[in-house]
């Protein structure tokens, strides 16, 4: 019982220094107005991640294309790498470190926003995809954990959850993530159906 207390108990204190993080606060609030101008502009977010994070990924890019709160029309929202049979022949042919920064090339355009999460802030493949991203003129969003990582330069704006705890990092990217789709979705629907 005193082990699951401690679990809970660490996943409170991590999202309580998220609370008093001014800054970090700022930048979800950023990225909230730079995903509803890309909506406004008709451009798409695209997601990526790997293991855990890319079932966050694709978790978050469903909220905008499902729903989140209200019943509404899809958002353009897409996790990267659902596509088996791409990812299994780019990783294969090519490198995994490319099955992200390879998708950018072709479909990634100026405006559209790429949502990167990495607990580590290292994961090759993301750090590739967020070069490709610079290259184009896309935004980069990362979602990492206290250090930022490789991913910290690359990233126009940086989500660094305070803590080096992978399960707790992921939590916090769902509630961040969470928090970004509900304030998106009241905000994007609220300006184009006044």
């Amino acid at each position: 019982m005193d082990k699951i207390k401690g679990i809970i108990e660490g996943s409170i204190e991590v999202k309580k220094k998220m609370l008093s993080d001014e800054a970090l606060l700022h930048t979800v609030e950023n990225c909230v107005k730079v995903i509803v101008q890309a909506f406004t502009d008709g451009k798409k977010v695209l997601f990526c991640g790997n293991g855990g994070s890319a079932a966050d990924a694709q978790h978050l890019a469903a909220e905008f294309s499902g729903r989140f709160y209200t019943d509404r029309d899809a958002l353009p929202a897409e996790a990267l790498h659902c596509n088996t049979s791409y990812l299994t022949a780019v990783a294969n042919d090519y490198s995994y470190d490319v099955i992200y920064s390879r998708l950018i090339k072709g479909i990634g355009n100026q405006g559209d926003v790429l949502v990167g999460l990495s607990t580590s802030g290292n994961s090759k493949n993301i750090i590739q995809a967020f070069e490709v991203a610079r290259s184009k003129g896309l935004i980069t969003i990362g979602f990492t954990g206290e250090s930022g990582g490789k991913m910290k330069p690359l990233s126009d704006y940086l989500i660094n959850v305070p803590s080096s705890d992978t399960p707790r990092i992921q939590e916090s990217h769902i509630t961040i993530g969470h928090i970004i789709c509900q304030l998106v979705e009241e905000k994007y629907f609220a300006i184009t159906h006044d």
